[in-house]
């Protein structure tokens, strides 16, 4: 399987996103082949006012970002995992994975379960459940014969997720992220990396990169590619961009033969 990862650098400007968003859909499409194209968290609207998220959210499958994004899936033929959006359900909010097939079906969604409450090093505040609410279902689908996970950002600190979603099957597991700045630097690749061996799947980490909220916010970006023995095999360079990498399945029965942890639980 081919997988595309693209990183952007999302401001609050949502059809500028959403178009961004599409041109490297494309971009990866032609020049790349995936099977799998990854958006990262927030692709549409990033910003750190909770009533102009609001303001940026959609009805699913009634919304204009959800129709295009369908369109682009079955005219381009690939499964588009369209990184997280803002949802809304009646008076509620989610944090939003959609995920589309070849034929522009939606296949996957997925709420986030873990909600980024934060006071960071450096002194600024991040109170994503001012935003969102949070969702409860562990979520998986299919790309041809393979199982995907969903999670989305924080999720990534919490490895019950990643055992519930390797019990449940994954061969990978898709994490799109706004990573802060702050913590990105010491703590992203060692977070995707431990993910990928303990449930030695591999693990598709994207990214927001760069400043938003007017300068106010910056995401760590780096996204990457890890395979199940933990290695980094793809990585975007600094600012927008696309990583791609071709993923070797007879390569992850090799490392679960060798160490079968999923045989060992006892907890």
């Amino acid at each position: 399987m081919k997988v595309s990862l693209v990183q952007m650098n999302s401001q609050n400007d949502k059809r500028a996103n959403i178009d961004k968003a599409i041109e490297f859909i494309e971009r990866a499409a032609a020049t790349e082949h995936p099977d799998l194209v990854v958006l990262p968290e927030y692709f549409a609207f990033l910003d750190d006012n909770p009533a102009a998220m609001h303001d940026s959210g959609e009805t699913f499958p009634e919304g204009d970002t959800y129709a295009r994004l369908s369109q682009v899936a079955s005219r381009l033929k690939i499964t588009l995992h369209a990184g997280s959006m803002v949802e809304q359900v009646g008076n509620s909010f989610y944090n939003t994975t959609v995920v589309f097939d070849p034929a522009g079906k939606e296949i996957a969604r997925y709420r986030k379960i873990h909600l980024f409450d934060v006071d960071t090093p450096n002194g600024v505040s991040y109170r994503e459940s001012d935003s969102v609410a949070r969702g409860e279902e562990v979520v998986t689908y299919k790309v041809g014969d393979k199982t995907v996970g969903c999670a989305i950002c924080y999720d990534i600190r919490f490895p019950e997720l990643f055992r519930a979603l390797r019990d449940k099957g994954a061969d990978i597991i898709v994490l799109p992220a706004a990573f802060t700045l702050a913590t990105g630097k010491d703590h992203w690749e060692v977070l995707a990396r431990a993910r990928a061996i303990e449930t030695q799947t591999y693990f598709l980490a994207i990214g927001q990169t760069g400043t938003h909220a007017g300068g106010k916010k910056a995401c760590w970006g780096h996204s990457m590619v890890v395979d199940p023995w933990g290695h980094v095999t793809a990585q975007a360079s600094d600012g927008v961009g696309l990583a791609s990498a071709r993923l070797d399945f007879d390569y992850t029965a090799t490392v679960r033969a060798n160490i079968p942890v999923a045989n060992h639980h006892v907890l």
